[in-house]
């Protein structure tokens, strides 16, 4: 049974900077390692999160177990991913002192979270505060490996969080925002400030939530509608004429497949949904079966 969440106390910074002592460990920058040290953000991150209490959550990154603890007052079961061997060798004791009751409803994967595969647990939501440099590879492998992941919410760099939550037209829509597209519906959930975390970086960090939907009904596979992306975006200033060219074989020949596929030839990449570019993928399979 789980507690509701914000009734049991939560790591606070002594905590956090006691057990980094204890364990030699500064945080990295090299894993992009910045730890929440504020009871009330790991609160208000679960709470956004609307994890409910039956569900499975994957954690990535859950370092020394600031959110792994709020995680466990709020689900049934959290599987945590750690690739440093020094913080996952930690997590369990943690999780004995200050949550007891919750052991048998944890679970701890010490691996890289982009060469994870297959859990202890089907997870059914994701809640992590991913590290910046890495963040946008793990949602997409996630969502690409774990179907039964149905919402979720990470906390990266707000740069990142606008990213991801960009639609067709904005400025910053680009690769990140169209295949996170392909698997879900994503929005930004909020903004973190600096000064909860350990230490503190020097940008604000933003949270996504993202629901899972239905990929465009297509006929191309995601792999072939991924390419025509990288490919637009690439040289995102140029036409999608002179941006497919090199992917179709010619600018005579992305020019026919984008009219069969009902795209403009002078629009660029930042204009199309997800939808846009699996007709744009389809369009070129079928004419490569019909040679």
């Amino acid at each position: 049974m789980t507690d509701a969440p914000g009734s049991r106390p939560l790591l606070g910074a002594a905590d956090i900077r006691s057990l980094a002592s204890e364990l030699g460990i500064r945080p990295t920058k090299t894993l992009g390692q910045n730890f929440v040290i504020d009871g009330n953000t790991i609160r208000r991150i679960v709470s956004a999160a609307g994890v409910g209490p039956e569900e499975t959550v994957l954690e990535v990154g859950p370092g020394l177990g600031s959110l792994t603890l709020g995680l466990l007052d709020a689900a049934a079961h959290v599987v945590a991913i750690e690739i440093d061997p020094v913080l996952a060798g930690r997590l369990p004791a943690t999780v004995q002192r200050w949550r007891p009751d919750a052991v048998g409803r944890f679970d701890l994967v010490t691996s890289d979270a982009l060469k994870v595969t297959r859990l202890p647990a089907e997870p059914t939501a994701v809640v992590a505060n991913l590290p910046y440099n890495v963040a946008v590879p793990v949602v997409l492998h996630l969502l690409e490996h774990f179907p039964s992941l149905r919402h979720g919410l990470v906390m990266v760099q707000e740069e990142v969080a606008d990213r991801l939550a960009a639609g067709p037209g904005s400025k910053v829509y680009g690769v990140p925002s169209v295949k996170a597209a392909w698997y879900g519906t994503m929005r930004k959930a909020g903004v973190i400030g600096m000064n909860v975390f350990w230490p503190a970086p020097k940008i604000h960090s933003g949270l996504v939530g993202f629901v899972r939907t239905d990929p465009p009904q297509t006929t191309a596979s995601r792999a072939e509608v991924f390419a025509v992306v990288d490919a637009a975006f690439a040289q995102r200033r140029k036409t999608l004429r002179a941006a497919l060219s090199g992917w179709a074989g010619s600018g005579a020949e992305a020019e026919e497949i984008l009219r069969a596929a009902g795209v403009e030839p002078s629009a660029r990449g930042e204009v199309l949904g997800i939808a846009d570019f699996a007709r744009i993928a389809e369009q070129k399979a079928l004419r490569a079966a019909a040679r």
